[in-house]
């Protein structure tokens, strides 16, 4: 029998634990181990048959109190169950400084992809990231974005998405240009507004702190000490992808979010997320990065959805774009994303671009 002792950090116990040892229930049974608190000495009682099942519940019971003592919020079934996932993979709980915005709110990584994600965002100019619905690409972007804003690293945030519809046609809208672009940057305007306080987001765009830009408005513009975010790239061509980029001007950063499975473009035009994957690869200070199922964040059923998608995947869908997506996360994954300035890219099969796959 495996005996693992952590010390209890007295000022988040009872949030670890969860309401009535709901997250204790859950960790127990996911490592098969007999979990107890000896109040007496300050410590939690790992016992397992496993020795190796009792230091992984050791650990991320010290990750998780370690994590809940920083950001001060409580855990919820869903953290917990990422949490025991990533340490069952033999991965660190994320512990990145959390993004702070508006209203003394903060912005945290909840997986180990999203906290490599997260560091870049921090670190690099240009950021490119795949990955499927859920893992949070857009809301971590627009939360850096944010923070940039409020300690005024940029004057203002421009947030660009390609006009494309998903695979409908909704004719003519009615309004003027923010009127008729709102419905494709509703989801960025979701994520600011969790992210400021009352009417603080309109005042931003009355003033022009927050911008509002369709893709094919951009030629032409030089962006200063903006932060600029291309959300749905997986819709842009090469043509689009190469003059949204070169808007960039002194001071900016750029983020660029899409998932190639899901591109609205016509079979017979390449994906320009998946050619600048490629041709960007080796340029100084671009940083890229795939996020799969595991950093999904949504409810949890999108994760399964996610996965049955996977693994029906027909790589002749979605531009069939699939394998130099899969291979290029292959080859991630076997690199230490933060040792690595860029994970490399696979080369270019013949027959045009194909979509992503596993990511």
């Amino acid at each position: 029998m495996e005996v693992v002792s952590v010390v209890v950090n007295g000022r988040v116990l009872q949030r670890v634990l969860g309401a009535s040892d709901e997250h204790l229930r859950a960790i127990r049974k996911a490592f098969g181990a007999r979990v107890t608190v000896d109040e007496e000495n300050g410590l939690f009682l790992v016992r397992s048959e496993e020795p190796e099942a009792a230091r992984r519940c050791a650990r991320l019971l010290e990750q998780l109190q370690r994590w809940v003592d920083r950001d001060g919020t409580p855990l919820t079934s869903d953290d917990v169950r990422r949490a025991i996932d990533e340490v069952t993979q033999g991965k660190d709980v994320s512990q990145t400084r959390p993004f702070e915005v508006y209203g003394g709110k903060t912005v945290r990584a909840k997986t180990a992809g999203q906290a490599k994600y997260c560091q870049a965002l921090r670190e690099a100019e240009v950021v490119f990231c795949a990955g499927p619905a859920g893992t949070g690409k857009t809301y971590l972007a627009a939360a850096r974005a944010v923070e940039a804003l409020r300690v005024g690293e940029v004057h203002k945030i421009v947030l660009v998405r390609p006009a494309v519809e998903a695979g409908e046609n909704l004719g003519f809208l009615p309004g003027d240009l923010a009127e008729k672009i709102n419905p494709y940057l509703r989801p960025l305007f979701d994520s600011l507004a969790d992210m400021t306080q009352s009417d603080m987001l309109r005042k931003f765009i009355e003033d022009s702190r927050v911008e509002i830009a369709p893709l094919a408005y951009m030629r032409g513009r030089t962006l200063n000490n903006a932060y600029i975010i291309l959300d749905e790239a997986q819709n842009t061509t090469v043509a689009q992808m190469k003059m949204f980029l070169t808007r960039m001007g002194f001071g900016s950063r750029v983020v660029v979010c899409g998932d190639a499975t899901q591109s609205d473009l016509s079979r017979r035009v390449k994906n320009g997320l998946v050619d600048a994957f490629e041709r960007l690869r080796d340029v100084p200070d671009v940083r890229f990065l795939t996020l799969g199922r595991s950093d999904v964040v949504r409810h949890s059923l999108v994760q399964k959805i996610v996965e049955a998608y996977e693994k029906s995947f027909d790589e002749e869908d979605y531009n069939g774009v699939g394998r130099r997506f899969d291979r290029f996360s292959q080859a991630e994954a076997g690199q230490d994303g933060d040792a690595e300035k860029n994970d490399a890219a696979p080369e270019s099969p013949e027959g045009g671009s194909r979509s992503q796959k596993g990511i």
